[in-house]
């Protein structure tokens, strides 16, 4: 397993920004798909995005599609999230994922401790 650090949480106006990044330590990183997860107060957690093991693919859920972009860095063991268009909907813990087997929904064996995004009306 790897461990994950992620960062880049906070609050934002409704049309704002924000990018988020996933540290990890451990080999294994660069070999599965790595994606994100949120959780919104009283919800259960749902998928957002996931990116393949050679960022040659993405895959996104419909609520965030066209606005949210995953990307990789394996040279640096970093996944990030790039959020455009923000809307309070997306209000949500944050959590990254690793360790991820399948395609194109993987089931993760890692998870990091989250980040608050928080998107103001």
């Amino acid at each position: 397993q790897v461990q994950l650090v992620e960062s880049g949480g906070g609050l934002v106006q409704a049309g704002g920004s924000l990018r988020l990044s996933c540290a990890a330590s451990g080999r294994t990183f660069s070999f599965y798909a790595v994606g994100w997860f949120r959780q919104a107060p009283g919800k259960e957690r749902e998928f957002v995005a996931a990116i393949s093991w050679n960022g040659g693919s993405a895959y996104y859920a419909d609520a965030v599609k066209g606005r949210f972009t995953i990307s990789r860095d394996n040279a640096k063991n970093t996944v990030y999230l790039q959020m455009n268009s923000l809307k309070p909907d997306d209000t949500a813990v944050y959590y990254c994922a690793a360790d991820g087997v399948g395609w194109p929904k993987p089931l993760f064996g890692s998870w990091g401790q989250g980040t608050q995004v928080t998107v103001s009306s």
